[in-house]
Order: structure tokens, then C-alpha cells, then sequence
């Protein structure tokens, strides 16, 4: 099976709580974001990942998206893309392209 479309069969499979409270604003747990989308990537895609970078100052807003760098072991790196969900911050992973 090709990268993209395990990568398509990957995506919406990502629903966790992440926020963190900060200066009077709800943003992103970005450490928590990162393990997650790793862990469920190697799960879902059976391959093993590097790292996953994400931004660490992400306002919670339901509807909003924002994207993480996923990098392969092998070298490919992609960018996943993640929807907020609703004002807990639960998000659902919507999308992932690998970069060129």
C-alpha cells in the first residue's frame, strides 16, 4: 500500500482531549498532541515515526485547524492536519499529507 493512501486511511482515527490552561486562554497541549498523533499513526499506518512537532500555542477554538510535521523513520516527513473539535479541546486528525 502506498504512503498516501495509508495515510488517507489514517486520518479521522485521532480523538483525545488536549488542552492546556495558560495566561487566561485554553490552548493546545502540543507535548500531549505530539504522543498521540505518534502513537496513533505507528499504530494505524504499522510504520515507526521519529517525531512529531507540533505548535505549542494553539488557542482552543472550536472549528479551527492547525497542523503538526510528522517525521518517518525512513526520511518522508508529512504534515498532519487537526480540527478542533469544541471548547474541551478534543481534536480529530482530518487530514495527512506527505511533503514533498
Amino acid at each position: 500500500m502506498s504512503f498516501s493512501v495509508r495515510c488517507a486511511a489514517a486520518a479521522a482515527l485521532l480523538a483525545i482531549a488536549l488542552a492546556a490552561a495558560g495566561c487566561g486562554e485554553t490552548v493546545i497541549d502540543d507535548v500531549k498532541a505530539e504522543e498521540a498523533i505518534q502513537s496513533n499513526l505507528e499504530k494505524s499506518l504499522d510504520v515507526k515515526i521519529k517525531s512529531v512537532d507540533c505548535p505549542s500555542d494553539e488557542e482552543v477554538e472550536a472549528g479551527k485547524t492547525f497542523t503538526c510535521t510528522v517525521d518517518f523513520s525512513d526520511g518522508k516527513q508529512a504534515t498532519a492536519t487537526l480540527k478542533i473539535l469544541n471548547k474541551d479541546a478534543d481534536v480529530s486528525l482530518v487530514g495527512l499529507k506527505p511533503n514533498k
